[in-house]
């Protein structure tokens, strides 16, 4: 079963790291593998949430996610979506930026290293969004208590994160951006720093209210669904469990994509965090992504690793090591395996501590406490 449906994600793992590695170096083996790694821990929780949506859909529209979709995921933000930010932060085209990193290596490090402080920004922000809106909203399950407990009270004060992410950003800008590093030396980013700052801020936002659109056009098509359902039962005639079809099933696999998409934002963007290498970001991040939509697959067969409650927890808390990571590299370096291994440790952690949890609750309850941790996802 696992093989099954992991076997394509572990032949692409196969052969992308010793791509890599037969390409450039060991060097390179290395951050694919670290990518990969934080791919997957970061968007954990978009399989759940895939998943969950997936189950609902009939037999065709759950392959037209898992082939039509992996094409977008993959090839259009895990691909393209890293190209369009080098070639706007660059002013360059895609095509000259993806010449110049083949052809001109050393020149496009230079191009990159110029648009870092306007890429950092951009990436700092839209991370510490998603990172805020988690910490500050209430959950049922809560890994660091003593510190999520206080800030999901506050999180009840309307637009706080938004406040504190402006905040952060002007605080940013007159602290990192006055000395940014380029590669002519230091100069003066503050006003790059707060519009590309403010720019993350805008494209958060509207990716929030695009998912939130299609859930409620999701809604409303499943209630029509579920009417046209009930009238069948009255009129005796008999109803086929075979998940939405029709404009119900579009708007679903609409919603999804855009959902999708949001999750891989994290990814792509905490990639420049860890490396500028173009193509070694495309294959870190398509093997992690591969891996998800296998997980998905899974979750929807099995359902098992709902069990594993902190994993959300470590892979949010990791989105904020990110986003800080990203605006203190404005100004000052920081070492791609300090980087990778922090939001590693942080994933790790977290599932440790559900492991944990998990034996704890089974000990004590037995067999019906352990099935009540397994709903309380």
């Amino acid at each position: 079963m696992v093989l099954k449906t992991f076997g394509w994600s572990f032949a692409v793992t196969a052969l992308g790291l010793a791509f890599a590695a037969w390409q450039w170096g060991w060097e390179a083996f290395g951050i694919v593998l670290i990518l990969s790694i934080l791919e997957i821990s970061l968007s954990f929780d978009n399989a759940v949430v895939n998943a969950g949506i997936l189950k609902k859909m009939n037999a065709f529209w759950q392959k037209i996610f898992l082939t039509i979709g992996i094409l977008i995921a993959v090839f259009g933000m895990r691909l393209v979506f890293p190209v369009v930010i080098v070639a706007i932060s660059a002013k360059v085209g895609p095509i000259e930026a993806v010449q110049l990193a083949l052809d001109k290596p050393e020149q496009y490090e230079n191009l990159v290293t110029d648009a870092h402080a306007a890429i950092a920004a951009f990436g700092g922000m839209f991370l510490l969004m998603i990172f805020l809106d988690f910490v500050f909203e209430e959950r049922e399950h809560k890994w660091l208590a003593w510190l999520e407990r206080p800030l999901a009270k506050l999180g009840k004060i309307d637009m706080l994160s938004v406040c504190i992410a402006l905040i952060i950003l002007l605080v940013t800008a007159v602290t990192f951006a006055t000395e940014a590093h380029t590669s002519t030396g230091h100069a003066d980013k503050s006003a790059t720093v707060l519009l590309s700052g403010i720019a993350g801020l805008i494209t958060y936002l509207v990716v929030g209210g695009l998912s939130g659109y299609f859930e409620n056009k999701l809604e409303e098509e499943e209630e029509k669904e579920h009417e046209e359902e009930e009238k069948a039962k009255q009129q005796g005639r008999q109803v086929s469990a075979v998940g939405l079809a029709g404009k119900a099933a579009f708007f679903l696999f609409l919603y999804l994509e855009v959902l999708d998409a949001s999750f891989s934002f994290d990814g792509v963007i905490g990639a420049f965090a860890i490396t500028n290498h173009i193509f070694w970001m495309a294959l870190g991040l398509g093997i992690g992504a591969m891996y998800v939509r296998s997980l998905t697959v899974y979750l929807v067969r099995e359902g098992t690793l709902d069990d594993y409650v902190y994993l959300e927890h470590g892979a949010h808390y990791a989105i904020g090591a990110l986003a800080a990571i990203l605006l203190v590299t404005i100004e000052h370096e920081i070492s791609e395996v300090v980087t990778g291994s922090i939001g590693v440790l942080l994933i790790a952690a977290s599932f440790l501590s559900s492991v944990r949890r998990n034996k704890r609750a089974g000990a004590a309850g037995g067999p019906g406490e352990r099935a009540g941790v397994s709903s309380g996802v």
